[in-house]
């Protein structure tokens, strides 16, 4: 049996509120944060499409002619890149997450510092892996 509740408070002023994402400020090292969930999330995708590309190689010239194409489109190409930026960012992520479980990097400056580090060291290694592609 349900017990009654004679509180006189409204039921929203009894119970204790999760703080809603409006009173938080935005920071570097929330936003690169979510970004390293989402890039998790991307790479699974990312890897189901390797895994196409691998078993079209296996499958034949007429089917990698086909696979091939499509990542030689505009279209794969855009996705080939969001893969490869994704895979770095992912990485730079995981290693700040390293240097925090070293115990390191906590103070506010040096948790920035990390945030903006990994986003740009995905941006230059996304850079440097495309360029390498090209060149190849």
């Amino acid at each position: 049996m349900a017990e009654a509740n004679y509180s006189p408070l409204p039921i929203e002023q009894r119970r204790p509120l999760s703080p809603h994402i409006q009173i938080y400020r935005w920071s570097a090292t929330m936003v690169v944060s979510i970004f390293h969930r989402a890039t998790g999330v991307a790479l699974y995708v990312g890897t189901l499409l390797l895994t196409v590309y691998l078993l079209a190689a296996a499958g034949g010239g007429v089917a990698f002619a086909d696979v091939s194409r499509f990542f030689g489109s505009l279209i794969g190409q855009v996705i080939l890149f969001g893969y490869t930026f994704a895979l770095m960012l992912h990485v730079c992520g995981g290693l700040r997450h390293a240097v925090w479980e070293a115990a390191r990097g906590f103070e506010p400056g040096a948790r920035n510092a990390l945030a903006w580090g990994s986003l740009i060291g995905a941006v230059v290694l996304t850079a440097l892996a495309w360029a390498g592609a090209y060149l190849l």
